[in-house]
């Protein structure tokens, strides 16, 4: 196999603390975490405890100032041991960024250190039942009153981390009828007045994650509360087509982790298991088709990573982490398939893993973008429109 460069001796150290860290605090607690639907509020603490989540904000702020490969490790770490229903990488590589870039000093000093130290959940809302992907037709509006503050109408749905949050980061329209240009981010906050949490939302997998909705009932929100200030009233469609790169190369590298992790698995099994006397691994199909997957996984990994670098150099075009995302998923979802086949009528028990992992899977194809929009933003990129 071709070997990673990407990482350093402080990364695979690192890799190793957070992989004790989740062996400890979360592998023995998930299977039950996903019957109730969620995760303990607790391991939020405990991981804020450990400097593992913000890691890569300054440490002014609560974070460490590691770099974006450390948050990389965290995300092929939880992808690895099937901990789909921890929320880190959301609340700390897209959340906490988009406060880091956008926000107001006071905002940050004020967000940041309790978002780091697990105090506080973030999240962030886009969509709602009528907008996924077309963010340009979301319907919740938030209107500027004559004190400079907001009143937040709408819902919005499919919200990781929906259920534990304390703050989300909300895109409404400021400019109601005006499109892209008439679009904010606000921060709304617990205990907001006319805000309320929905059901936690039953899923096909991610079973420990909490999914969630909001609704907001003429929600008071204060000016101090539009992210960036007044500055960036109306360019909030701007602020999140600049970080949709790294939320899908985040996309990109769980699928590979997550495919790799389910070829590891399955080649185990198929050792193990026999049939007609011999080995399931004994069969040319099974040792053909784990070879297929591996070289298509190990293709992935090998792009993924270039995309990693040009992330670190502030050069990831939005067409390339569309390509990365669509592709890599497409892919995790094949893996899934073709390694349940392997396992025969046991792939289709809750209690194998890889069960779990083709459940887990198919969201992949959906959020951050489907894979259709992707083609788009690739088909336009190279000059074709429709």
């Amino acid at each position: 196999m071709i070997e990673r460069t990407l990482f350093g001796p402080d990364h695979e150290a690192f890799r190793e603390s957070y992989r004790r860290f989740l062996s400890k605090e979360v592998a023995p607690y998930h299977a039950a975490w996903e019957e109730q639907g969620y995760v303990d509020r607790d391991v939020w603490k405990k991981a804020g405890a450990n400097a593992f989540l913000c890691a890569s904000l300054p440490p002014e702020y609560g974070g460490s100032g590691a770099d974006k490969l450390h948050a990389v490790v965290q995300m092929e770490e939880l992808a690895r041991g099937g901990f789909t229903g921890i929320g880190f990488n959301l609340h700390s590589e897209i959340v906490a960024p988009y406060i880091l870039r956008y926000g107001t000093e006071a905002q940050k000093k004020r967000l940041l250190p309790k978002l780091a130290s697990g105090e506080l959940v973030g999240a962030i809302a886009m969509s709602e039942p009528d907008a996924g992907s077309d963010l340009q037709g979301i319907k919740s509006t938030a209107i500027k009153q004559a004190d400079g503050s907001y009143l937040l109408n709408g819902s919005k749905t499919y919200i990781t981390n929906g259920w534990h949050a304390d703050v989300v980061i909300v895109v409404a329209m400021t400019t109601p009828g005006a499109g892209a240009k008439g679009t904010s981010l606000l921060l709304i906050e617990r205990g907001m007045k006319g805000l309320q949490y929905g059901q936690r939302l039953r899923t096909l997998g991610l079973k420990a994650q909490d999914t969630g909705e909001l609704f907001f009932d003429n929600v008071p929100v204060p000016a101090g509360n539009l992210l960036g200030g007044e500055a960036f009233e109306n360019k909030g469609f701007g602020c999140l087509m600049e970080q949709l790169p790294w939320e899908r190369t985040q996309i990109a590298v769980t699928a590979v982790a997550a495919a790799q992790a389910a070829i590891d698995e399955t080649l185990q099994y198929v050792k193990d298991r026999k049939v007609f006397g011999r080995t399931v691994a004994d069969f040319q199909n099974t040792r053909y088709k784990l070879a297929e997957l591996q070289t298509e996984v190990q293709i992935a990994r090998v792009f993924v990573d270039k995309c990693l670098e040009l992330v670190l150099q502030n050069k990831l075009d939005t067409a390339t982490a569309s390509m990365a995302k669509y592709w890599t998923t497409d892919l995790q979802c094949k893996v899934m398939d073709e390694c349940l086949q392997l396992h025969g009528g046991y792939g289709y028990m809750w209690d194998c893993p890889v069960t779990r992992a083709y459940a887990d899977a198919r969201v992949q194809r959906i959020y951050g973008g489907t894979n259709e929009i992707m083609k788009e933003v690739i088909s336009r990129a190279i000059g074709l429109r429709g």
